[in-house]
């Protein structure tokens, strides 16, 4: 995409409010949310998230009931990175992750080829103190990135290598199987390079549009993990804890320009700081429900003290146009995926 053709949303209003995230009472009662479904999506269209205040979920089914009377049609989560709690077909935790460590913001599979349209999130127990689910605007985002920042990106996307081993989670929990015939036409079909290394290790590849045009208004949002999940949003010490003991390849995952190039410390500092500065979120009370476009909307999920339970439900899978790219940026055969 020519960033000389960027162009703004259709109204101001299309960027949201900054420093508000839009709450919608709600009647209580999960089986009434069909009666804010009109203007649920509304606000999500302008706004890009919504909070629903009053439903009072109290169990993951309610969440997916939800889910479903908002017209969201859930899908399966594959390619995690961090292990969940699985209530329900299609029905999650949130991620399993330390309390006391900040989960950086990022959008739903945005390595996938099949990514969610939409992401329901369910409070069913509120925090003590933290532990929001704050959004970013992706508009806002690619707007306040130094366009030498950009550029390289937004001309040959990103590579992101994870390795499969004894740290994080398993493939056979990635892709929901312990065949390795079907990870292989999995791999085959969303663009992944699949590598079989010894005593049971994978090691994947996979190359990715940075800016993709939204599938509903076509403005350009900067869709991807490139900062989440490149290596230095690992402990320092962890990270040289695996580099040691693994190599630099042997980390669980790593991103890099198309070229193969490492991100620098300095980028993925000053990416997080672009999110940071038009993140908003609202502190979670027993019962919220938030509705997230996931393409337009990156989230993250900050420390927090005291039990916390939320529900995901993944939903509206969308192929977007021109975001499963070849490996090598020179040959369509290399990776490339319908």
């Amino acid at each position: 995409m020519n960033p000389a053709a960027r162009s703004e949303p259709d109204t101001p209003a299309a960027v949201g409010e900054p420093g508000a995230l839009p709450i919608l009472p709600a009647s209580h009662g999960p089986a009434r949310a069909a009666e804010h479904r009109a203007e649920v999506l509304a606000h999500v269209h302008e706004f890009g998230a919504v909070m629903l205040r009053g439903l009072g979920v109290t169990s993951a089914a309610e969440v997916a009931a939800v889910a479903a009377a908002l017209g969201i049609e859930p899908m399966p989560e594959r390619e995690g990175f961090a292990p969940r709690s699985s209530y329900a077909e299609a029905v999650y935790s949130s991620s399993h992750w330390p309390a006391d460590e900040p989960m950086c913001m990022h959008h739903e599979r945005s390595y996938a080829a099949e990514v969610p349209g939409h992401v329901v999130f369910g409070c069913l127990t509120a925090p003590a103190t933290g532990g929001r689910t704050a959004v970013a605007d992706s508009h806002r985002v690619l707007r306040g990135l130094p366009p030498e920042l950009v550029a390289p990106f937004e001309a040959g996307g990103w590579v992101l290598t994870r390795m499969y081993h004894e740290v994080g989670v398993p493939w056979t929990y990635a892709f929901g199987t312990g065949d390795r015939a079907e990870v292989d036409a999995y791999c085959a079909a969303a663009g992944l390079a699949p590598e079989w290394l010894p005593d049971g290790r994978l090691r994947t590849r996979q190359r990715r549009a940075a800016v993709v045009a939204h599938p509903r208004t076509g403005v350009p949002c900067w869709f991807n993990q490139i900062a989440f999940l490149n290596e230095m949003t690992l402990d320092p010490v962890i990270r040289e804890y695996l580099v040691d003991l693994y190599g630099p390849t042997g980390l669980p995952f790593n991103t890099a320009y198309a070229d193969g190039s490492p991100v620098t410390a300095e980028t993925v500092d000053k990416i997080n700081e672009v999110y940071d500065a038009v993140a908003v979120g609202e502190p979670w009370q027993a019962g919220d429900v938030m509705v997230v476009d996931n393409i337009r909307m990156a989230h993250n999920r900050e420390p927090y003290a005291g039990a916390r339970e939320i529900v995901v439900v993944f939903g509206d899978s969308v192929r977007l146009a021109g975001h499963v790219l070849a490996l090598d940026p020179a040959d369509p055969a290399t990776g490339g995926a319908p």
